[in-house]
């Protein structure tokens, strides 16, 4: 099975099942000298582990996470780092009555075509469990980021029909203060208690919901991304497309944009540093990127998550015999993926922007060292 690594000089690959002994991953590329805090590693962990709330699964895991390489008195080495994520709550009886029916809208249909075989126990590759070793992934990107003076920060913005406003001027560390105070993860209180108690009687009803992430990458510096096909919005789309149950992504104004003219949409230079190699713009329809580039202004995204798949209501479907058949959901599953998926968005935009960071610095050190054979 391809398709397990992502980035190209930051990459990491994940392994693991829903239902095995354990997940992981592996980063090839980490720079040395990166302090390593355990206990940032697992606190990023906490906010995608399941468990954690009245309205996530049920599912107990500590996702207690070992570094088995790369690291030593606390730093990066410049090696491979490898990471271990123990499966403890694994009940793979509870899929035994799906191991010869497709479930609606999931990849059993896909996976059995495509492979000739699946892992019916929770999905198996495909489930979302894998997403914790990208968190733990990212919680190194992140400290690297930390280092450098940018900052990522995404909440819940709508659950079903609920939106919480903009959020205006506030600091990063102030907005995840607020997040954290409740269990949905908005940064608009009035907001989180609205979508608290429409995700509870979803789940009480026995169906599912879905909702949006919005993000902001702040202090990312100019020049990160490049202009053809490595765009930095594109390589950030694909990030976001690649966690499950994911619909959408998009980036500045968005589908909005498509509405407005050309003149309201462009985003005016302003120079307030007077320095050539600081310029703002006025309004930042553009989200931060400008020619697949960071511009230095915040790069700001939002996506969509669709209902989860299973529900605890009866549902016609067809078996691998071809018959049509019922089935119902059981087990433990999210009535709303939204509130861990936090910490999972911010994950992936982390491991983007180190990559493309990276990147950057890899073609300056190209032309400086082509500027000294010239001289």
């Amino acid at each position: 099975m391809a398709g397990n690594s992502f980035g190209q000089v930051f990459r990491i690959t994940t392994f693991g099942e829903s239902h095995g002994e354990a997940i992981g991953v592996i980063i090839d590329g980490c720079p040395p000298n990166i302090v390593i805090d355990l206990d940032f590693i697992q606190a990023e962990l906490d906010k995608r582990k399941p468990g954690q709330s009245k309205i996530t699964t049920q599912r107990k895991e500590s996702d207690t996470v070992k570094i088995l390489s790369g690291v030593f008195e606390g730093k990066t080495t410049g090696t491979p780092l490898a990471m271990l994520i123990p499966n403890e709550d694994q009940r793979s009886k509870d899929y035994m009555h799906i191991q010869d029916k497709y479930r609606p809208s999931h990849a059993d249909y896909t996976y059995q075509t495509k492979y000739g075989i699946r892992d019916y126990r929770g999905g198996g590759r495909s489930s979302a469990r894998e997403t914790a070793a990208r968190v733990a992934a990212g919680a190194i990107a992140k400290s690297y980021l930390q280092q450098l003076g940018i900052a990522i920060f995404a909440h819940v913005s709508a659950v079903g029909d609920i939106q919480a406003p903009n959020l205006g001027d506030l600091s990063i560390p102030e907005l995840i203060t607020i997040r954290e105070q409740n269990i949905v993860r908005c940064a608009d209180p009035a907001t989180a208690n609205q979508m608290i108690a429409f995700i509870d009687a979803v789940r009480k009803d026995g169906d599912t919901v879905g909702g949006i992430i919005s993000t902001v990458i702040r202090g990312v510096p100019v020049g990160l991304g490049e202009p053809v096909f490595d765009k930095l919005h594109a390589d950030l789309g694909k990030a976001m497309l690649s966690i499950n149950a994911v619909h959408g992504f998009e980036y500045g104004s968005g589908f909005e944009g498509a509405s407005m003219r050309g003149s309201a949409h462009n985003d005016l230079f302003i120079n307030p540093d007077h320095k050539a190699q600081s310029l703002k713009t006025r309004t930042n329809f553009s989200g931060g990127i400008q020619g697949g580039i960071s511009n230095g202004m915040d790069i700001n995204f939002r996506v969509a998550f669709k209902p989860v798949a299973t529900l605890m209501k009866a549902q016609m479907t067809i078996n691998t015999s071809g018959d049509e058949t019922e089935i119902t959901g059981k087990g433990r599953h999210d009535p709303c993926v939204v509130p861990r998926a936090v910490a999972i968005v911010e994950a992936m935009a982390a491991l983007v922007i180190v990559d493309h960071y990276l990147r950057n610095l890899t073609i300056g050190d190209s032309e400086s060292n082509l500027l000294k054979t010239l001289s």
